[in-house]
């Protein structure tokens, strides 16, 4: 018997920026339940033009993966700041502080992790992307 799950990441999956007022400049639509992933997750996340998420993040036991697949922008990865255009992948450390920037033409990636650990594995950084 096959086993499989289909959802289309915009209509199917919420929207989970808007619960945290940051809609509808910023989208996060994570996906790793509604697809009924055991061994990864997935996201799609889209920041408008010139928008960049008001914090920085790192996880405690996973690296992460980022492709832009739609416009380009930028990304911190602790002190560092890199340039990123469509089809882009960025991995991404457990410990290395990351945050992202879109450009002009706004940004839109995927962002692949490990399997969900038994508690929240990220640690959120309020203001950490500072000019």
């Amino acid at each position: 018997m096959s086993d499989y799950t289909i959802k289309n990441l915009k209509q199917d999956v919420e929207n989970s920026a808007e619960k945290f007022g940051l809609a509808p400049d910023i989208e996060a639509h994570f996906a790793r339940d509604p697809l009924e992933c055991h061994e990864f997750g997935l996201s799609y996340q889209r920041l408008s033009p010139n928008t960049r998420f008001p914090y920085g993040h790192h996880q405690n036991e996973q690296e992460e993966v980022y492709v832009v697949v739609e416009g380009s922008g930028r990304v911190k990865l602790d002190d560092e700041i890199r340039d990123l255009e469509q089809w882009d992948a960025v991995r991404v450390d457990k410990d290395t502080i990351r945050s992202f920037e879109a450009g002009q033409e706004g940004m839109a990636f995927l962002a692949f992790g490990a399997p969900k650990t038994e508690s929240q594995d990220a640690e959120m950084i309020p203001n950490w992307w500072s000019d």
